[in-house]
């Protein structure tokens, strides 16, 4: 491995680091009471060397935010082969709980963590965006299949996406033990297939 090679390897592993360390103290104190100095002194460096690295919190706040919503579409994504698509919509309900089920930092960093109310699109959150495009498309197609043809694809989107975040938040932020004769997992599960049995109908 040459010296190039090497250092960008290092700055890999450096950028991976800071990351990991700002997502934990993120989750802990929010977005407004995280500093630069707060994720240094996690990961026991220099506030200083952060700045090689990122510009401020908010820069590495988007970084991880985009590496959610890139891990999120990817598995979305996969489901473009599904040629019929109610069933490919249902299966993104799926996707979309089994993705807050095994990765509930990211999804509370993505969707739950209260953040600054105006963001600059160039901040990285346009990639939320394409994730909501991917349901709305979904649902067009399914409109032209015949079915939700009476409804607005915005506002039926926004319901859909609703719902699924519902389901999610409630077992990310740990709301579900009211529901004492039930697991998360058959919460999760079946209170979506209650949803998709309405949709059936539709």
């Amino acid at each position: 491995m040459g010296i190039a090679e090497r250092k960008q390897e290092e700055k890999q592993e450096m950028t991976k680091r800071i990351l990991d360390g700002a997502r934990k103290v993120f989750l802990e104190k929010g977005y407004e009471q995280t500093s630069m100095r707060n994720i240094a002194n996690e990961i026991n460096y220099s506030p200083g060397l952060l700045y090689f690295y990122f510009k401020d919190k908010g820069e590495i706040f988007h970084e991880l935010h985009r590496e959610g919503f890139r891990l999120l579409l990817s598995q979305l994504m996969v489901l473009n082969k599904v040629a019929d698509p109610f069933e490919r919509l249902k299966a993104m309900g799926h996707v979309f709980i089994e993705f807050a089920q095994h990765n509930k930092d990211y999804y509370n960093l993505m969707f739950i963590v209260e953040v600054p109310a105006k963001m600059p699109e160039s901040s990285g959150f346009m990639i939320a965006q394409e994730a909501i495009s991917l349901l709305a498309s979904t649902v067009k197609e399914c409109q032209q299949k015949g079915r939700f043809k009476d409804m607005d694809v915005e506002y039926f989107t926004f319901m859909i996406l609703s719902t699924l975040h519902g389901i999610c938040a409630l077992f990310c932020k740990d709301r579900t033990a009211s529901f004492v004769n039930k697991t998360n997992e058959e919460l999760m599960l079946h209170g979506y297939e209650c949803f998709i049995a309405l949709l059936e109908k539709s």
